[in-house]
């Protein structure tokens, strides 16, 4: 399947409300034509609001594959602008279950690596207006990822992409959310997910402490 980039969006947090509550989010993003620097930590013009969970080395960038908007057009019965999960990039041939955590790519001028699947959070329910949204990606395994940049560079719109390498450790990004979703009592799969060199620090991290959490159960 063809790589390629189908939208390159970016934006600054806003303030909206959510359950009667004031919420600064940096999942507004819109299309743009670029060029963009694309730096170590995000393309020029982009922000995160919340930096504990968004943005860093490890999340630079967030990528959505765009095959799965007809999926939840259909599901939720509207029609969905790119950009609409809150992406960097929409991409095109670049699925959960074909990518793979440590796959390295070139995009415009730019080298980035895959580094961990988005999980899905409440802002999604807030920009879409579906209760139940962060459920819905997680039972459907539709959650896109995230890349660190190795070199930096400039991305435009229409700027190609393509791969320079494939990890040899094969661990999909389906795979590996399927290990945040369900894996805190999977003591194997916990070990395979720590071997992941790749594997962005904070969830190796967050493994870590499953993994050590099991096996203190088990003395």
């Amino acid at each position: 399947m063809t790589l390629g980039i189908v939208s390159l969006n970016v934006g600054t947090p806003v303030t909206v409300e959510y359950q009667g509550k004031d919420l600064s989010t940096g999942i507004y993003k819109q299309p743009v034509d670029g060029p963009l620097f694309l730096s170590t930590v995000n393309f020029a013009g982009d922000r995160q609001a919340d930096l504990v969970n968004h943005g860093g080395v490890d999340k630079a960038v967030c990528a959505y594959p765009y095959e799965h908007y007809a999926y939840w057009e259909n599901s939720l019965g509207k029609q969905m602008p790119y950009a609409a999960f809150g992406e960097n990039l929409t991409l095109r041939g670049m699925l959960e279950d074909r990518v793979c955590i440590g796959d390295m790519y070139r995009v415009g001028d730019a080298v980035v690596q895959i580094s961990q699947p988005r999980y899905p959070c409440f802002k999604l329910s807030q920009k879409l207006g579906v209760k139940d949204m962060p459920v819905r990606v997680l039972n459907t395994g539709y959650s896109g990822f995230y890349f660190r940049v190795l070199e930096e560079g400039d991305v435009r719109a229409d700027s190609s992409v393509t791969q320079l390498e494939s990890h040899a450790a094969g661990a999909t990004v389906l795979e590996v959310l399927r290990m945040m979703k369900d894996g805190r009592k999977d003591e194997q799969g916990l070990n395979r997910m720590l071997e992941l060199d790749v594997l962005s620090v904070s969830l190796k991290r967050q493994f870590g402490k499953w993994l050590e959490a099991l096996q203190s159960r088990a003395d």
